[in-house]
């Protein structure tokens, strides 16, 4: 399933997320399948947990079923159950053998709006040097303990979508997989932005098939 969450739900966790799915998906009345064991799970998985204060359109969420449903059934049912900022965008039927979401995933691509002064030459002059770096060694604090890695490693691709100023809205290509997951955040640093962004919106996920 490919899901959108927007404005009104941006600030839920991930926790909270997958509880709303499973809430939602028993109130529609699917028939879940659970996981073996003292305390049985749905067995529902999102690729990528999605951070506080960022929108999509594009997640994608593995939902295993005890039997098959029809996917317009499925759509209309669970639809009526969700809350306002969420939504379905798209179902697909596959074999339930396949790889999972998680290990199939490579990257993710964003679009961040950011208030500034700086002058177009100025950003895309920092988005050139940037891509030209070999290593970038970051750190940012997590809780007491300070994690260190290189933040070059984890950006694909950056550009810039449109300049209205003093707005600069800047789409971005990132890795996401199991070595690790770049942040628009920590790029935006990177380039020189002092100001958080106004809005960060993940656009797609692309998969290792894509």
């Amino acid at each position: 399933m490919t899901f959108s969450r927007g404005e009104e739900l941006k600030y839920i966790t991930h926790l909270d997320l997958m509880r709303l799915w499973h809430r939602a998906l028993r109130r529609a009345g699917m028939p879940l399948a659970y996981s073996q064991g003292f305390n049985p799970q749905p067995r529902i998985a999102i690729a990528a947990p999605l951070a506080v204060e960022i929108t999509s359109d594009g997640e994608l969420m593995d939902i295993f079923l005890q039997r098959r449903v029809s996917l317009d059934f499925f759509a209309k049912a669970v639809s009526e159950q969700l809350p306002q900022g969420i939504g379905i965008k798209g179902l697909k039927e596959l074999w339930p053998g396949l790889p999972s979401l998680q290990s199939q995933l490579r990257s993710a691509e964003y679009r961040v709006q950011i208030e500034s002064e700086r002058t177009p030459e100025s950003v895309e002059n920092a988005i050139r040097a940037l891509l030209e770096l070999k290593t970038l060694p970051w750190e940012h604090s997590r809780g007491e303990s300070k994690h260190r890695y290189d933040l070059r490693e984890l950006i694909i691709d950056i550009w810039i979508i449109a300049h209205t100023p003093p707005i600069y809205t800047l789409g971005m290509r990132l890795r996401n997989d199991a070595g690790g997951s770049g942040r628009p955040d920590q790029v935006l640093l990177a380039l020189g932005f002092t100001e958080p962004a106004r809005s960060i919106h993940r656009t797609r996920l692309i998969m290792g098939t894509d």
